[in-house]
């Protein structure tokens, strides 16, 4: 078999030399030219698993075989060759669909470190093309990003197409979207799936502790340090660090950050000397970043070198067609490993699911579900063991009164007082909006009118909470759950 091949795209013939050499040592066959137009020549002719050029050329720039390389030889990554100091022309290149670069002068640690990752992808890439592989995104296989709507299916072919990238990846996307998720996603597919992959909630460490976690210590370094130990950014070496929640990482920290991400290098606290890590870098917040650096509260050069590729995930009252793929999945892992437990959903339920919007996105579905199986009976999970927060005046509590009984329909019902009740007084109760007015306060309104419902079930049936909850068309136990959660309490003899 032969060894692969690299092409070196470089008009000095001494940086082109010293290339040449490093790569030969490594058992590769290179392949050099000094000019765009060479370079052209030579991919129309051979194929490369990887591509390296120089930014400047005598007749045309990098960036425009970045481009080329990316549009036509798919499974070939290219890594650019930036001057010292030229942080901006990398985010370019990045963006342009770049799978690294290197900086001027070239360490050549970091070089082998680059190749090594290149060549694992293009061997990833090669077996896809022969057919040996399914292609990152095409289909749901085993993504852990569960859905089969249009927006899904267009997230994971972004994902598939971002995994064969170095850049920085920056995820936005609601509170419980997902956004974790997407990075474990992003990091098994790439060349790094066999390295560690460590996720850091930004706005869980103390301030004054941050340096010592991100970066590590020597023994010594402080009082308490009786060991040494490594940080994020080592833990992380050789595969993917994800900055959760990265917005709430204080200013003093967001500089050490950004130099830390430069220069590829760390220093522990109390060492004299930096330590290369290889490490890439995908951050995650729900708040706007770009508003933050408007408002000084975020660095805007570590907003540029985070943002250098955005990836946004959808909410789930965008692809609420998901829904049943999403609760079956969700069922499956409530059951636990044997499945023998495993609910099922009565009539309606999905519907109700469906006409939620879900503030909470995934991980409230899954809450959702969670709960309601608490106070399902024998297994099955009705309409009203949801408990849905905020629905629609019409979708109260689900309550569905047994034919021919006298409970008014929720968007009926007028707040009355509870005579007579001990332990049953509310707060103020939420004024009544007129027709076609808005409740000032929605879940306060909501919250009255359950009351309310449940108080005139419970004083027509004398307070017998079995025949209540058959009137309401819900369990004892989930009106059992409902009278303490509301502070109703059964009247003293």
């Amino acid at each position: 078999m032969s060894a692969p091949r690299i092409l070196v795209v470089d008009d000095e013939a001494d940086l082109r030399e010293l290339l040449e050499i490093t790569l030969l040592k490594m058992g590769l066959d290179v392949d050099s030219a000094a000019t765009v137009r060479e370079a052209r020549s030579l991919l129309a002719e051979s194929a490369y698993a990887l591509v390296l050029t120089d930014m400047r050329l005598p007749d045309g720039l990098g960036l425009e075989l970045v481009r080329e390389v990316a549009a036509h030889y798919r499974s070939t990554p290219i890594a650019v060759i930036t001057a010292y100091g030229s942080a901006e022309n990398a985010v370019v290149a990045l963006k342009a669909g770049a799978f690294d670069y290197v900086s001027k002068p070239v360490v050549l640690d970091d070089l082998r470190t680059m190749v090594r990752s290149a060549l694992k992808l293009s061997d990833a890439g090669a077996a896809r093309a022969a057919g040996q592989g399914a292609e990152p995104g095409g289909g749901q296989g085993g993504s852990r990003l569960i859905g089969q709507s249009q927006a899904m299916q267009a997230l994971r072919a972004q994902i598939g197409r971002l995994a064969r990238s170095q850049a920085p990846i920056a995820i936005n996307g609601e509170s419980g979207s997902g956004k974790e998720l997407a990075a474990r996603e992003i990091h098994a597919q790439s060349a790094r799936a066999n390295k560690p992959f460590v996720a850091v909630n930004c706005g869980a460490i103390p301030e004054a502790l941050m340096e010592a976690e991100f970066f590590g210590y020597r023994k010594g370094a402080f009082t308490g340090a009786s060991d040494e130990r490594d940080g994020f950014f080592q833990a992380a070496n050789g595969g993917t660090l994800m900055l959760d929640e990265v917005a709430d990482l204080p200013l003093a920290m967001q500089v050490k950050l950004l130099r830390a991400i430069q220069e590829r290098r760390v220093r522990k606290i109390g060492a004299t000397a930096e330590e290369a890590v290889d490490v890439r870098i995908i951050s995650a917040t729900h708040k706007d970043l770009a508003k933050l650096v408007e408002n000084g509260q975020f660095r805007q050069d570590l907003f540029y070198r985070l943002n250098v590729i955005e990836l946004t995930l959808p909410p789930l009252r965008d692809r609420l067609d998901d829904l049943p793929l999403l609760v079956d999945a969700v069922l499956a892992r409530l059951a636990g490993p044997d499945g023998s437990g495993r609910a099922r959903l009565g009539e309606g339920v999905l519907a109700a699911l469906q006409g939620y919007a879900f503030p909470g996105n995934v991980r409230e579905l899954e809450n959702v579900l969670e709960r309601a199986l608490a106070f399902a009976d024998d297994g099955v999970i009705e309409a009203g063991d949801l408990l849905l927060k905020g629905a629609r005046v019409g979708d109260v509590a689900q309550a569905r009164p047994a034919a021919g009984s006298a409970v008014a329909p929720a968007d009926a019902v007028q707040p009355a007082p509870a005579a007579g009740m001990a332990g049953s007084a509310a707060p103020e109760p939420a004024a009544t909006p007129s027709a076609g007015a808005l409740p000032s306060n929605l879940p306060d309104y909501l919250n009255q009118v359950e009351r309310d419902i449940i108080l005139r079930a419970l004083t027509q049936t004398q307070f017998n909470r079995t025949q209540a909850a058959s009137l309401l068309g819900i369990s004892v136990r989930q009106l059992r759950y409902q009278m303490q959660k509301l502070n109703i309490n059964a009247p003293e003899p």
